[in-house]
């Protein structure tokens, strides 16, 4: 969205906050509590800890591919926040690469991602990534072989993404915590391997 659309849509939640405390409807102070406890459990370590359990818990791997929305709530996640969503968990492997973005405007998991970095929002990211993937990955730092396939996601307001990132060589030994460690949030996007 452009700086002065989402300058629009502030103005209107101010407004709507003003209208709703003058008819007595909400306090203030509780539309800010609301805000705050939904970001504080809104982390991109949410989103790790279900890649981690993932990739130790073959039977959890299983259930997340094929329910996002039950098996994040399994570990006590939602995959939406207010407005119920499905998450749905795309899966990279050694041929394949998946990349999630939101056309339209910036839907994204944010329980499980925190907060939308400025680039995914961005007119740029979302019309690239879409006509050009391979282009915007190297950009981010991404070289992939010509070999493998990259999938785009489009997420709306019905359906978030996330990747299931690959887990790296030589983590064997590592249990969850650790491996959760080693996940970022763009892996959790796809604009990042490991």
């Amino acid at each position: 969205m452009s700086e002065h659309h989402d300058a629009l849509i502030s103005r209107r939640v101010r407004r709507l906050e003003t209208l709703l405390q003058e008819r007595g409807v909400i306090a203030g102070e509780a539309v800010e509590e609301v805000i705050d406890a939904y970001l504080a459990e809104s982390s991109p370590a949410n989103g790790a800890r279900v890649v981690a359990r993932a990739w130790t818990d073959p039977a959890y791997r299983e259930r997340l591919l094929a329910d996002g929305t039950a098996a994040v709530a399994e570990l006590g996640y939602a995959a939406g926040g207010v407005q119920k969503q499905r998450l749905r968990v795309v899966e990279n492997t050694e041929h394949v690469h998946n990349v999630v973005v939101c056309t339209l405007c910036s839907c994204y998991p944010l329980r499980l991602l925190g907060p939308s970095p400025g680039w995914y929002r961005s007119e740029a990211y979302r019309a690239r990534v879409v006509r050009e993937p391979r282009a915007v990955l190297a950009e981010f730092g991404l070289q992939l072989p010509e070999s493998t396939a990259i999938t785009v996601w489009d997420s709306t307001s019905e359906t978030r993404y996330m990747v299931l990132p690959r887990r790296p060589e030589g983590t064997e030994g590592l249990d969850e915590d650790a491996l959760a460690g080693l996940v970022t949030r763009n892996a959790l996007i796809g604009t990042a391997a490991l």
